[in-house]
């Protein structure tokens, strides 16, 4: 076969990856090339096949684009196969992340099929990091951090910060309720307060000008998804943050108490050591992870 009857390779990664992530801009952050750049090289590549690879602005494949993508990405892994070796042997981009847990249930794993797809190449492994404590059971490559930032450990970029609110289930309500907003101190002191480190109470009596300390007793838990779950379940009063526990509050399972939701001191974060950004599954995840929360 003629040399000249086989396209570019850059034209066909920028199909393979183009058909791969439906976007343009993304194909080209992966690509390291600008836009303008990955329009052409498609063009190029129709140019040269004799027909239309997509057939709409969303970057819908054509049949004969589809079909070609077939033959393109049998040809793109046959040039990655190492001789001699097995694809058994073959090993992944491995990416160690530690995850506080209830950010891994609620906001990580509803999203990775998306990451999965972006990324076919990563093998992650995600390990349970504990919050405010900072502490994981393994090494890892990437660590999410709840707390007050200002790591002095580590590099580190702000990924969500919430507001709370408190809120409490139907039963407890009904039985212990009304509350007018739950800001006065006769309320409040009426109250079961569900008590946990990772959200302290200190919060919402400073946004009600109440000089009341932490609470001593009641029941405490070191895990926010577990403070919503015996807030559901009767608990008491919990201190719920507006983002992390929605499944809560837009399943009723809680209700909450004040339409006045104030700052939380505490904030999740991605944070990895100097250097680790250089491999570029650490790089991609950060992103990634930053693009899916600030979009």
């Amino acid at each position: 076969m003629s040399l000249q009857h086989i396209p570019p390779i850059q034209c066909l990664l920028t199909f393979e990856a183009v058909a791969r992530l439906r976007h343009a801009g993304r194909a080209a952050d992966e690509l390291c090339v600008t836009a303008s750049a990955v329009s052409h090289r498609i063009r190029q590549l129709e140019s040269h096949v004799g027909f239309k690879l997509f057939g709409r602005s969303d970057f819908s494949l054509t049949a004969d684009g589809a079909a070609y993508l077939a033959n393109v990405r049998a040809g793109l892994a046959a040039l990655q196969a190492v001789p001699g070796s097995s694809k058994a042997t073959q090993r992944a981009a491995r990416l160690r992340v530690a995850v506080t847990p209830t950010f891994s249930r609620q906001f990580l794993m509803p999203r990775l099929e998306a990451f999965r797809n972006l990324y076919p190449d990563i093998d992650l492994v995600l390990q349970v990091s504990i919050p405010l404590l900072d502490v994981t059971g393994e090494q890892a490559d990437l660590e999410v951090r709840y707390g007050p930032g200002a790591y002095a450990d580590c590099e580190h970029r702000l990924l969500i910060e919430e507001e709370v609110v408190p809120a409490c289930s139907h039963s407890y309500l009904n039985e212990f309720g009304p509350f007018d907003g739950f800001r006065t101190e006769a309320e409040i002191a009426s109250a079961r307060l569900i008590r946990s480190p990772l959200e302290p109470w200190n919060t919402w009596f400073a946004s009600c000008g109440l000089a009341r300390t932490e609470p001593k007793v009641g029941a405490q838990f070191n895990d926010l998804g577990l403070v919503y779950d015996a807030a559901a379940s009767g608990f008491g009063v919990a201190l719920v943050r507006l983002k992390l526990g929605a499944a809560w509050l837009e399943s009723g399972r809680l209700v909450p108490l004040s339409d006045k939701p104030v700052m939380s001191p505490h904030k999740h974060y991605i944070c990895w050591q100097p250097g680790a950004l250089e491999r570029w599954q650490c790089a991609a995840f950060v992103d990634w992870l930053a693009q899916t929360f600030h979009s």
